[in-house]
This record gives C-alpha cells, sequence and structure tokens, in this order.
C-alpha cells in the first residue's frame, strides 16, 4: 500500500510538474504575443530649433540730394549725398559760423541768434541780436552774416543797429564798423577776416524798412568795404547794385561777392591789390539762366574749400563752382537757400536754407573761422 501510494504521489507531482511547464509554455508565447501586439512608441530624434538670423534693418531709400553737372563733383561730395535736417521752424534763418563745438546761425526777422550743438539740438543764443533799438520796427531788424575774429570771438552783421558788431563775454557789443564818413551804412550783410584781421563786409539795403526807397537811406549806394585792425573803414566798390554774400580765396588774393539783384544775379570776383584795394570785377559765374528756370532762390552767402572750389547759395539749393567759375553741380534743397558755412572738422557744410537748417557731409574740406 505504501509503495502503491508511493506511486500515486509520483505520479501526482509528475501530472502537476506537466501541468506546470505547459502553462509556463503557455504563458511565455502569450507574453510574446503581446508584447507583438502591442503598438510600438517610435523615439523621434529631438529637433532643435534653428537660430534665426535677425533680419537685417531696410535701408532708407537711396536718394543723391546733387545734381551733378561734372564728374569732377564726385571729388568733392560722395555717391547719394543725403541733405540732413537738423532744425526748422525758423522765418529766415542765415549766417552760420562753426563756434568749434557749436554753431551759430541767424533768423533775421525774429531778432535772434540761434545755437545748435550735437545731441542738444537747438536754443537761442542771443536775443536781440542786430535790433538793440527801443522804437518798434519790423522787416529784417535781426543780426545776418556771422563770422569770428583771430581771436575767437563772435562778429555779428546787425541789420537793425546798421553796424558790424564783437559780441563781448559779457553780452556787451564793441561796434567795429558803423560810419562811412560819418554817414550811417545800409545795413551789413555778410562779413569774412583774412589772415592780417582785415575785415571784409557788404552793405545792401534789406535791413532798411523800406530798403532803397527809406528815408533813413544815408548813402547812396551798396557798397563793399574794408575795415583794417586798426579801425579803418575803406570803401572798396559801390559798382554792385545788392552785394551780399562774400569770400576770399585760400590764397587771399580773390574776394568774391554775390549779387542778389533779380535783374543781374551773379557772383563777382575781384582781384585784391597789394594794397588792399580792389582791380577790375569779373563775372565768376552768371546765375541768370538758373533763376529764369524758375529755381528759387537768388546768389547770397558763399563760401570756398581748400582747393578753391567756390560752394555758393543760389538758384535751387548750394552752387558747386570749380576754381574757374564752372558749374560742377548743385546741391539741391528746392528752396530758397541763404547762406553755409564750413563746421565740425572741416569737411560738413551747414546750410542755412529758408524756414530750415540742414547739413550734408563733404568730401573736401573747407576752412574754419
Amino acid at each position: 500500500m505504501y509503495n502503491h501510494y508511493r506511486k500515486a504521489i509520483g505520479c501526482l507531482a509528475a501530472l502537476m510538474l506537466a501541468l506546470g511547464q505547459s502553462g509556463a509554455a503557455t504563458n511565455a508565447p502569450a507574453k510574446s504575443s503581446a508584447a507583438k501586439t502591442k503598438p510600438a512608441v517610435k523615439k523621434e530624434a529631438v529637433k532643435t530649433a534653428k537660430p534665426v538670423k535677425p533680419a537685417k534693418p531696410t535701408p532708407p531709400p537711396v536718394a543723391d540730394h546733387v545734381e551733378r553737372l561734372d564728374p569732377a563733383i564726385n571729388a568733392l561730395l560722395p555717391t547719394n549725398t543725403f541733405l540732413e535736417p537738423l532744425a526748422s521752424g525758423f522765418i529766415w534763418s542765415e549766417g552760420p559760423v562753426w563756434m568749434g563745438k557749436y554753431l551759430l546761425f541767424s533768423d533775421v526777422p525774429t531778432n535772434r541768434i540761434y545755437k545748435w550743438e550735437e545731441g542738444l539740438g537747438i536754443s537761442v543764443f542771443l536775443e536781440p541780436s542786430g535790433y538793440t533799438g527801443t522804437d518798434p520796427r519790423g522787416g529784417e531788424m535781426g543780426s545776418n552774416g556771422l563770422t569770428r575774429d583771430r581771436q575767437g570771438r563772435l562778429v555779428i552783421c546787425q541789420h537793425g543797429d546798421r553796424r558790424v558788431s564783437r559780441l563781448e563775454k559779457d553780452g556787451s557789443f564793441t561796434p567795429l564798423a558803423q560810419y562811412y564818413q560819418w554817414r550811417r551804412f545800409n545795413s551789413p550783410n555778410d562779413a569774412v577776416f583774412d589772415s592780417k584781421g582785415n575785415l571784409y563786409f557788404t552793405d545792401p539795403p534789406y535791413g532798411l524798412p523800406a530798403q532803397m526807397a527809406d528815408p533813413r537811406k544815408e548813402i547812396p549806394f551798396q557798397g563793399i568795404y574794408r575795415v583794417s585792425p586798426q579801425g579803418e573803414v575803406t570803401l572798396l566798390s559801390d559798382k554792385l547794385s545788392r552785394p551780399n554774400g562774400i569770400a576770399l580765396s585760400p590764397d587771399e588774393k580773390t574776394l568774391y561777392v554775390a549779387n542778389s539783384d533779380r535783374s543781374n544775379p551773379a557772383i563777382f570776383a575781384f582781384p585784391i591789390n597789394k594794397d588792399g584795394t580792389l582791380g577790375n570785377r569779373r563775372i565768376f559765374f552768371d546765375a541768370s539762366e538758373l533763376a529764369s528756370k524758375g529755381r528759387p532762390g537768388l546768389p547770397d552767402g558763399l563760401k570756398v574749400d581748400i582747393k578753391g572750389n567756390v560752394f555758393a547759395t543760389g538758384p535751387g539749393g548750394v552752387l558747386v563752382l570749380s576754381p574757374q567759375g564752372k558749374h560742377l553741380g548743385t546741391i539741391k534743397t528746392d528752396r530758397p537757400t541763404a547762406n553755409c558755412a564750413w563746421g565740425n572738422d572741416g569737411s560738413v557744410l551747414y546750410i542755412t536754407a529758408n524756414h530750415d537748417l540742414l547739413r550734408v557731409k563733404t568730401k573736401t574740406r573747407g576752412k574754419l573761422p
């Protein structure tokens, strides 16, 4: 019985073992089948965004504010010369002068001199600037042309006071020229010093309220004068009808004077004799053809670069003239333009044009006052 029992137990164990192996065998394929039917998860590579280059700023439209008539102008003004506006809102801006770190210029009818400084903009520098009287008056009564003497002091053509004066540190004026043969000037307009300290200036009638018809006009002509360092006033010419802007050639042997007369719009050149007098004038540039085309403005202020090229305001803007008087081109302001001046390092030309103050960067240089 015991043997029988042992056999039964052995059979039962064998049966259970067989069943266990079978279950293990059937369970393994089930796991495998489940693994096969489970959706496979793909491991996608992580995509990193490529750095995007910032878009380049849209360049300003290409604009060349120069009318180029001769290839020689390309050596004086860069391609795509930009006429940069600096300030506006004036009535008649005039007479700019560079003072070393800032620019001064006149607003003639408002009787003010304004100051423009890089990064700071516009402020009133001097008021009153050209008429210090008490009687009310209008017209072009303020300062006009401005320049500096050899000591760097500001010298002012004062329309309303009818004189050329130096501004002192205390704000007072020292007259440099007020009379010719004890007659009051009309209204000194523009001035320039030579290297010896002689002062040349023009005297048209624009500052008199009624101009040529004004009963206060004491001198019957419109003159060009020289004031010596000792204060002696000499009449150099009385032959121009409206002498205005004035400048010297680099060698100081030629005096240029603009004539702002609609019937004779021109720039004249006078040889300077050894005794300081002037020789016979010649027409340096005749602007009548430009004026007849309806371009705004007349010959007015002018400056000369170190090579003798003349930058002269006139019909249409600033005329660029060779030392021989050939019209190389025009900086187009398209508005009446009064005057210009070299500034900064001598390569920047500041322009007073009607209600505005403008500037252009050049490839040449002018002598700073």
